[in-house]
């Protein structure tokens, strides 16, 4: 046997790597070969702002007075993809959030608003406070003005409040009124360049072996934030999000998890480099034969000091639609 037979049979038996694993190498091998050894680190300092405030701030489109139910009883069934995916516990996050892309490119429906017009969600929320185990359920409204010249009208937890447009000088990630959200790219590679440039990071075409860590941890922030925040976007826009996010170094597929409706599916979540061993406290989660998005888990807190209380948050986007004016229900 010469040396070429050896190398052939080198760890035959092992699993290949998965697409998740491959980037990752792939990023860190580039990295190595086209900068210095000690390469100083950048810094840099994101020009947007992210919102916080909501479980969901609606940029939503439909049609006018006409709700769209998503999955509640006596819908009629969406029809399913044909099972193509690999057994749950070997998914990796990129092939969850591809298959993902596809199920909402074949699903999306879209239209454009007027700009005199509102975007209106309801979201429900299943929260568990953790110390007690106490769960109680929140129904979340928002009417969010299309081109956001008008306030807006956020209900969330069972408070209320008006949202004031931004003035002229102000920016918001993720983009709120629709013209804004057009204008983002639908090819993934081209909305992480756009993320990358507001960012003014002044990186070029080939770019994946240039990001750093901290860049990474912005763009996974950004990208979580406009699929959390905006849930029914233009034409294309999610899906590129869905492929964007699965380029992200740190992303994984956590198998059998729980939905708000107690469907069990695969959770994408995120671990942080520039926060290692801190997990990340925003997953999504998708079926896991279809990929269908179900919905999201979060984290929040409240009081301080031995009076704070750490709650879970398990979300799904019940219903929207397009009205005519604020507080109108379709």
């Amino acid at each position: 046997m010469n040396e070429l037979d050896e190398l052939r049979h080198w760890e035959a038996g092992a699993p290949p790597l998965d697409d998740d694993t491959r980037h990752r190498a792939r990023v860190r091998l580039f990295a190595a070969m086209n900068e210095p050894a000690a390469r100083p680190v950048r810094r840099r300092r994101p020009v947007l702002r992210v919102a916080v405030a909501g479980a969901v701030a609606a940029a939503v489109v439909g049609t006018a007075l006409v709700a769209v139910n998503t999955g509640e009883e006596g819908q009629e069934p969406r029809a399913k993809a044909p099972v193509a995916s690999p057994p749950l516990g070997n998914v990796s996050a990129r092939t969850v959030l591809n298959g993902a892309a596809a199920y909402e490119r074949r699903h999306e429906r879209t239209t454009a608003p007027r700009d005199d017009q509102y975007t209106y969600t309801r979201e429900i929320t299943k929260e568990t406070e953790q110390g007690t185990g106490e769960v109680k359920r929140h129904v979340s409204e928002i009417w969010r003005s299309v081109d956001g010249s008008k306030r807006s009208w956020i209900m969330e937890l069972g408070k209320g409040w008006w949202s004031k447009p931004l003035k002229a000088n102000e920016r918001l990630w993720p983009p709120q009124d629709w013209d804004t959200l057009e204008k983002l790219p639908t090819d993934p590679e081209k909305l992480i360049a756009t993320l990358l440039k507001e960012m003014d990071a002044g990186h070029k075409s080939g770019f994946y072996d240039k990001i750093t860590d901290q860049e990474w941890s912005i763009i996974q922030s950004h990208l979580a934030g406009l699929l959390k925040l905006v849930p029914v976007m233009p034409k294309g826009l999610r899906p590129a999000a869905y492929e964007a996010l699965g380029m992200v170094p740190g992303v994984k597929a956590v198998p059998n998890q729980k939905d708000a409706k107690g469907r069990t599916g695969v959770a994408i979540t995120y671990t942080d480099p520039m926060l290692p061993g801190t997990p990340h406290e925003r997953a999504f989660i998708f079926d896991p034969k279809t990929y269908e998005f179900l919905g999201s888990r979060d984290t929040r807190t409240s009081g301080t000091g031995a009076k704070t209380k750490t709650y879970t948050q398990l979300s799904y986007l019940d219903k929207w639609a397009i009205t005519d004016k604020v507080k109108q229900r379709p």
